[in-house]
Order: structure tokens, then sequence, then C-alpha cells
């Protein structure tokens, strides 16, 4: 995290705005730029917990918090905020409306993107709220101010999505937020997944460890096929571990569910980890999580425990596999994805 994303590259140029002000830092960041302005205050929420951490380490003078959604005390005496833009423009009006509806009025918003990511829509998406305009663009980066003549009315509910999974022995009802992978239908990797475990039960028993839980779907299903299993979900998501906690109570089925960076905050052995692994980070390519997820696994699991993950065709984990596995074998496959089986 040494070097400034293209965001905040642009918000240097613009630092004169934010001193001495109340700030509030919140979005999509991936870097700590925000921690060496010379605010009066500086509030910083995270919904990614291994920015959290990053962030919490460094801390100086910032107030750091991670959750789904601000706290009240994000709000307090606020006067500036800076709304990084995240990929997904959903995601994006479900944050903004949070925020514009908890900010006080008059409060000047500074929102900052990628163009690729969609930041331009801020301009319609916000324009019948107040009067935004771009201030800067560079580095393929937009910057707007913003400020709000009347509020955005927010009510958590309802911004909830949900749908429904049928297999033959049971059925999964699945909930989801903006911004968490597959927030609106299963997707093709985890279906795979979940067609191949449904022909290789066995698997699934005693302690089951969900890696990157997005929706709780794999952890749903693996307590609907062993209702006996000890479950545990992680994700270094807050939208994700809602969705999950969500998902596990409209399904009624227990089980421990908490941010983690990989395995930071993971402690015991499991019989059986499962994972559709994520491979971007923001727009960006990163198997980071991935090969941190196959290098360590072997730690946890007990003797004759298995890593199961589902993966893009051409991602390179076979060979990561071998190097970490005694055995490895590709249980299923289409022209897309692979399911690795590895113990």
């Amino acid at each position: 995290m040494s070097a400034f994303t293209p965001s905040s590259q642009i918000l240097q140029r613009h630092e004169s705005l934010f001193s001495g002000k109340n700030l509030l830092v919140a979005g999509d960041f991936h870097d700590d730029y925000m921690l060496q302005l010379d605010t009066a205050m500086t509030k910083v929420h995270c919904t990614l917990f291994h920015i959290y951490s990053h962030l919490n380490d460094r801390r100086q003078n910032a107030v750091i918090e991670f959750g789904l959604l601000p706290s009240e005390s994000c709000y307090n005496n606020t006067d500036t905020l800076i709304y990084y833009w995240p990929k997904n423009k959903s995601e994006a009006q479900f944050q903004l409306a949070c925020l514009l509806n908890h900010l006080a009025k008059g409060t000047d918003v500074f929102i900052v993107g990628e163009n690729r990511s969609g930041v331009k829509s801020a301009e319609t998406l916000l324009s019948d709220f107040g009067s935004i305009q771009k201030i800067d663009s560079a580095r393929r980066c937009s910057l707007y101010h913003f400020q709000a003549e009347s509020r955005i009315a927010f009510n958590l509910e309802e911004w909830w999505l949900q749908y429904d999974l049928h297999f033959e022995q049971f059925n999964l009802t699945v909930c989801s937020l903006p911004g968490v992978f597959s927030q609106k239908t299963l997707d093709v990797g985890s279906d795979l997944l979940l067609n191949t475990l449904l022909e290789q039960t066995q698997l699934i028993k005693g302690r089951v460890l969900d890696m990157g839980c997005g929706s709780g779907v794999l952890s749903a299903f693996s307590a609907k096929i062993n209702p006996t299993v000890e479950l545990v979900s992680a994700d270094v998501s807050a939208a994700a571990i809602a969705a999950t906690q969500r998902t596990l109570q409209a399904n009624h089925i227990s089980g421990e569910v908490f941010a983690s960076d990989v395995f930071s905050a993971i402690s015991g052995k499991f019989d059986f980890i499962v994972s559709n692994p994520p491979f971007h980070d923001g727009k960006e390519t990163n198997y980071n999580a991935a090969e941190t997820l196959i290098k360590q696994s072997k730690t946890f699991l007990n003797a004759n425990g298995k890593l199961c993950i589902v993966a893009n065709s051409f991602l390179p984990y076979h060979q990561l596999l071998d190097d970490n596995f005694k055995r490895v074998d590709v249980i299923a496959k289409t022209p897309k994805f692979k399911v690795y089986l590895a113990c």
C-alpha cells in the first residue's frame, strides 16, 4: 500500500480543500492516503477487512471503523466527505444513499473514482438531490464536488436482495446486498461446485470452513447437505458478512460468521475447506487471496482434511495446488471452470 492509487493521486492535487476539515472517508479505497491529510479530524469507514487492518496499524490520530455502514459517531461534526467510487454502481447507490441520509445539510461531498468504474454516472445519480460539478480529471479518474440540497431516504431493509435455489433434497434462500458477489443469481462457477458436491456429499463433514463466503451459498448448502457440520464462514467484505449471516438465518442454520483476510482471523483446524476464491481486487486481476488460500490451507486442515475450490480454467492454480498438496484431482470441469479437490 505504499503507492497511492490514481484516485488518491487526483485528490493530492486538491489537498488544500481538506485542510482543517472534519473529514469522513468512505467507499472503495485501497491505500492510506487519507492518513496524511492535514485535517482537524479524520474518520475512516472501511468495508474491507484487509484495508481496515492495514489502516488500523497506521491510524495515527484517525478514527478507523469496519462494518457494513458507518456508525452514528462517524457523522458527528463531519463537514466533509471523500467518497471513493466502487466498481459496482449498485454498491455506490447503496452506500451514498446511506451517507447522504445521515450527513448534515451543507456537508461538502467529494466523489472520486476511475472512469472505467463508472464514476461519471455520479452526475446523473445525484443531480436530483443537489448540485454536482466535475472539478478535475486526471489519470483516467474524475473528481466531483457535490452538496446535497435535499435528503436521500434510506432504509436498509429495502436494499436486501433475495433469490431461491432448488435442489432435489432441499431448497435454499439466498440473501444478498449490492456489491456482494453473485448478488442477484448464482454464478456459473458456484453452480458447478454445488452440483459436484451433490455427487460427493461424503466430503462435507466435521468442521467446515467456507472461505470467501460471499452471500453464504456454499455455507448454507454445506449445512443442508450435512446438518451435523460445525460451520465457519469468513470473508473480507462487511457486506458479505452481513449477507451470509442473513442467508444462514433465512435457512435456519447456525454457524460462525466473521471477517478475516484469508486466514488472518481463523483458528483451529478443519475437515473440509470450500471456496470460490476471488481473482479480482477492484477492476484489477489479483491472485493474492487465492494463492494465500492454497498455500496456507494445509496448515488449517486436519489429517485427511480436504480443500475444494472452483476456479476459471485459465487460472494457474493446478501447479500451485500440486506444489502444496500430496494429491490434487480435477473432480469436475467445463470449458470455463474446474473444480479441484486437494488433500
